[in-house]
């Protein structure tokens, strides 16, 4: 008997906590724009050392590619060095103060909303109901990207979480005396390396309004997705044998049991 297959594609949200938006994947939209604040700081507190040392108008200075430069000139100092200066409390301005240091904070008015797209393919055996899941495409806007290869490991492994709670991971008890049966991972199903394929992530950024870095949160982007599209993939696979309804986790015997049931044997 021929596998089937399906495509299925599943919208993604992030956690809910303000509204529908960002607020527990908050530490990029919050730490990351407290800490912009703070480095504005201390480049504008850079400018006027810059100027006392090179001895030129504050408003002259710039700031580029980690140099202090008087603007029309090629006079210039380097991060490092102002910063080195800085502490040394000799013949510094008193309104200057000491260090080369600045702080930052932010809290925002509104939640970031971050979204995106899962698609999953699946093959099922219909005489064992054995899942195999082929591919895996994500396509998320988390706004602007500010690490990409942590932004895609956390939604890849995000991905492999929600399929693990599809596919495998349940708490089963005694139902005679309540005792736990799945405590340790001998006999708790995880997610493991041949669980999914490679899982392909790839970025539709809309930077946020909400924020300086126009960032959106990322942290439960994957598995909020993941586990109705793995569902959804393999019921839709059943689909043509009546099948409507498998409770997670769908593991083989559940999907084979379901066919059966659907068959009348």
């Amino acid at each position: 008997m021929p596998l089937h297959k399906i495509h299925l594609a599943q919208a993604d949200t992030d956690e809910v906590a303000i509204g529908r938006g960002t607020y527990a994947s908050r530490s990029m939209m919050i730490g990351g724009s407290a800490s912009r604040a703070a480095a504005d700081e201390v480049i504008e507190r850079g400018e006027r050392f810059a100027a006392h040392f090179m001895e030129a108008d504050a408003a002259d200075i710039t700031f580029a590619d980690g140099a202090f430069t008087i603007a029309g000139t090629d006079r210039s100092m380097p991060i490092g060095q102002i910063a080195q200066m800085s502490f040394i409390p000799v013949g510094l301005p008193s309104e200057l103060g000491v260090g080369l240091q600045g702080a930052g904070g932010f809290s925002p008015e509104v939640p970031s909303f971050p979204n995106g797209c899962h698609i999953c393919e699946v093959e099922i055996d219909p005489e064992t109901g054995e899942v195999a899941l082929d591919r895996y495409t994500v396509v998320d806007d988390v706004g602007t990207v500010i690490n990409p290869l942590l932004a895609k490991g956390q939604i890849q492994h995000g991905g492999v979480q929600g399929a693990g709670q599809a596919l495998l991971e349940d708490v089963v008890y005694d139902p005679d005396n309540g005792q736990l049966l799945t405590g340790t991972l001998i006999h708790y199903g995880i997610p493991r390396a041949d669980t999914l394929p490679r899982v392909s992530v790839d970025f539709s950024p809309v930077p946020s309004t909400t924020n300086p870095l126009g960032a959106k949160g990322v942290g439960e982007g994957g598995t909020v997705a993941s586990t109705p599209t793995v569902m959804n993939a393999i019921l839709d696979a059943l689909a043509p044998l009546g099948v409507t309804d498998v409770p997670m986790p769908a593991t083989p015997e559940r999907i084979w049991r379901a066919i059966r049931k659907r068959a009348g044997g």
